[in-house]
């Protein structure tokens, strides 16, 4: 099969190199020049584990290619696929849409013969049906059918997760748009992964409610996190007794700063704000979205308690800034708001992460980036874990606490417990829900 994938962003890349993966001829487009021509050099502009090796395969089998025209690539596509970004539209929480709604006028006036138009964007519910529109008004002629394709790719996890999914989901409203949606995940249907058919707004509606959802999960467990450290509780072992349940499950209960990313905090604004518009308030949505908030407010109390009270003057090693380890993704990242407070307050900060320096270094002025955790901690009055990367699992605490100043450390993410800090010659030691 041909297929097209209008965007190189995350989503876009990661989907085109898999398909093509799966034996088809894909044309990848994008309007950014010094982009594509970075992708024909076989430069991946995102860190994904695997990814770059994967897309040099497929470039050199033939499979894919990077073009800048949209015509080109449309041209001939049995399946058109969307995945451009949605990011929160200023002022209202709501999906910006107008470049999924650009790349559906473009698509619509290059068609050439009937093709499935496949929004793989996260969209509000309805979004599909207005693609319909705005392609049937560039193109009456054009010969067309939509179809829903929520991603559900963890970030650093990526190609695992399109090759082996929990499920796919597709709305789609004809047997014949089914049938070239069956082609396209033909490798999967031939291992049994399950591939849910189901219309339109429901797979619209399914992606933000899986989102919310994990989200509600995380968040709930910050919560009780808090509660155990009134209570005396350990939210590791209240965790795993919550897990143990076949109801509940044990991924997404790890106490934390907060959830972060590029899905998490845009999709649980945009949940709530369709339920506002269609009178249906999202009343748990929006408390999960006003708690992540305090979450990471209430780890910058951590920091100041283990500092005394006072930060000015104060240095502090920050050991990951990335939302979550194996991606170079800050956005939202809990270390966004963490980190400039702590400037603010008068903090020496030194940074240190595998992947964070390339888009760390514009969105957190004021600190100084290091190589490695050592370097972070010298000379340093407290060290903080905010993103739970492996190099920082295995750290040699008795060489950490030798460097600082005062060996303190602030674990936001558990890696570490108090009596092993401790033992290494750590004087204190804080971590979440302990």
């Amino acid at each position: 099969m041909k297929i097209a994938m209008i965007g190189t962003g995350y989503v876009g890349l990661v989907s085109g190199v898999c398909f093509s993966d799966f034996g088809h001829d894909v044309i990848c487009v994008d309007k950014n020049p010094e982009k594509i021509e970075a992708l024909r050099r076989g430069e991946v502009p995102i860190f994904e584990p695997g990814l770059e090796a994967l897309m040099a395969k497929n470039v050199a089998s033939g499979r894919l290619t990077f073009t800048l025209d949209l015509d080109e690539a449309v041209a001939g596509a049995d399946a058109v696929f969307i995945a451009v970004g949605t990011p929160t539209r200023r002022g209202d929480g709501h999906a910006d849409l107008s470049y999924v709604m650009q790349a559906a006028e473009e698509i619509g006036r290059a068609l050439t013969g009937y093709a499935v138009i496949v929004t793989k964007s996260t969209v509000p519910v309805g979004t599909n049906r207005k693609v319909a529109e705005v392609v049937a008004a560039a193109n009456p002629e054009a010969a067309f059918d939509v179809a829903s394709n929520p991603e559900f790719l963890r970030e650093g996890a990526a190609i695992d997760d399109f090759m082996r999914p929990d499920r796919v989901v597709v709305g789609v409203e004809c047997a014949r748009a089914q049938k070239i949606m069956s082609d396209v995940y033909r490798p999967l249907f031939l291992r049994e992964f399950p591939i849910v058919f189901t219309g339109l707004e429901s797979a619209e509606m399914i992606k933000y409610a899986a989102n919310a959802f994990l989200a509600i999960k995380i968040t709930f467990i910050n919560e009780i996190a808090a509660l155990c450290e009134r209570t005396g509780g350990d939210i590791k072992d209240v965790a795993k007794g919550m897990g143990l349940d076949g109801r509940i499950g044990n991924k997404f209960l790890h106490a934390g700063p907060g959830y972060g990313g590029s899905c998490f905090p845009k999709d649980t604004k945009a949940l709530a704000r369709i339920g506002q518009e269609h009178a249906v308030p999202m009343q748990i949505t929006e408390t999960v979205i006003k708690v992540n908030e305090e979450i990471k407010r209430r780890m910058i109390d951590k920091i100041v308690d283990l500092c005394d009270g006072v930060l000015n003057g104060k240095t502090i090693g920050i050991l990951g800034v990335t939302f979550k380890p194996n991606t170079d993704d800050m956005r939202e990242a809990p270390s966004l708001t963490i980190i400039p407070a702590l400037v603010g307050a008068g903090a020496k900060v030194r940074v240190a992460d595998p992947q964070g320096r390339r888009e760390g270094e514009a969105l957190l002025p004021g600190v100084r980036w290091v190589e490695n955790a050592y370097q972070a901690a010298q000379g340093a009055d407290l060290v903080v874990v905010l993103t739970e990367w492996n190099e920082y699992r295995g750290l040699d605490l008795e060489r950490l606490a030798r460097k600082m100043a005062s060996p303190r450390m602030a674990d936001l993410r558990n890696v570490y417990d108090a009596a092993e800090a401790k033992a290494a010659g750590f004087e204190l030691y804080v971590g979440v829900g302990r």
